[in-house]
């Protein structure tokens, strides 16, 4: 993408308490976050998690059944979409087929009767910003995927608005675009200095391109944080099952036989954290190997607890094969049973317990 003096004055977001429910069922339950100005904020989840209702009531799209919703400090709970000062890219992209790249871009523009001066040279920016100068006449049928992806962008910023909401916008790009698409929204919201609110179900587009990622359940935030702290100390087993490739192993206590006496909680190490030790506190019997090139991925097994391990490829193991596992004290993480949160407090004192 091209250079361009375009800057943006984001606004911060806040949502406080907002439930969205109809009738018996609720989508979103109680939900209190915060968003910085200028910052990109991924909301993350499985599908019916809530998130994309979220973002509506952002927009102002869906109504906030309890709670309020700030944009820059201002309470917009009750305004409509058109007087909060954004701007939104749908999964769709929603083009005009009838329309060429350059109409399309503009239309919100001409219909809030934008002078043709003023619009001809936000045009030329935004076509220069997102490499769309030598397609402004052609139709959305004569564009590649990734390239419709782009107009709707520029749709969206055009505008100049201070914020810019995003349902799903990769979901329908192969993966190579995905990730070239991930690599140009991020460094276009930090060129241009907006506020980010981005939906998605792919832990990978999350982690990889927000300051901040809200992971939600059946409605409720599991956890709010930078995508390290997300990986490195997720707050709940569910975290740290939808969190990394493969995902955190998660263990009963009394899986090893050294803490035969802890039933309720529950221990998580990540694959990766986890190798071959002649004197390891784990003895675990292998079910299957994935040849990944880089490193092998054993599928394994422990007191009816299944789980992977990764391994270097110079390390000779085979299905059938019982082997023994170690790691280091730091990786492990303990949850509690009853509640599924995270107890620091007991990391040392269980890493300790294994090792000896």
């Amino acid at each position: 993408m091209a250079e361009t003096a375009l800057e943006i004055s984001g606004k911060p977001i806040t949502l406080e308490h907002v439930s969205r429910s109809w009738g018996e069922t609720v989508a979103v339950d109680d939900l209190s976050i915060e968003v910085a100005a200028g910052s990109f904020t991924a909301l993350l989840g499985p599908s019916g998690c809530g998130k994309s209702t979220t973002l509506r009531m952002i927009a102002g799209l869906e109504s906030v059944s309890a709670g309020r919703i700030l944009i820059g400090g201002d309470d917009v709970t009750g305004k409509p979409s058109s007087k909060r000062d954004l701007s939104m890219v749908f999964q769709s992209y929603a083009l005009f087929p009838h329309l060429s790249v350059a109409e399309n871009i503009i239309f919100g523009l001409k219909v809030r009767r934008v002078n043709r001066s003023e619009r001809d040279a936000r045009l030329k920016r935004v076509a220069d910003l997102l490499g769309l100068s030598l397609l402004l006449e052609r139709k959305p049928g004569q564009l590649s995927g990734g390239q419709q992806q782009r107009v709707a962008l520029g749709r969206a910023i055009i505008g100049e608005k201070p914020i810019c909401l995003m349902d799903e916008p990769l979901s329908n790009l192969d993966a190579k675009l995905r990730h070239e698409m991930r690599l140009e929204i991020r460094s276009l919201q930090q060129q241009l200095g907006f506020t980010m609110v981005y939906v998605t179900h792919d832990q990978v587009e999350a982690i990889t391109m927000a300051d901040q990622v809200v992971l939600l359940n059946e409605g409720q935030l599991e956890q709010a944080a930078e995508p390290r702290e997300l990986y490195e100390k997720p707050a709940s087993p569910f975290a740290a099952k939808f969190i990394g490739t493969p995902p955190m192993n998660l263990f009963p206590a009394n899986a090893f036989k050294k803490l035969s006496t802890a039933p309720d909680f529950q221990l998580g190490i990540r694959p990766e954290a986890m190798h071959l030790a002649d004197d390891g506190p784990m003895t675990a019997d292998i079910r299957a190997v994935e040849y990944l090139g880089a490193d092998i991925l054993a599928d394994c097994v422990v007191a009816d607890t299944s789980f992977q391990v990764r391994l270097p490829t110079n390390r000779s193991v085979a299905p059938g094969q019982s082997i023994q596992l170690g790691f280091e004290p730091d990786a492990l993480h303990v949850f509690d049973a009853d509640t599924g949160r995270r107890r620091d407090d007991l990391v040392t004192e269980f890493g300790t317990l294994l090792r000896s």
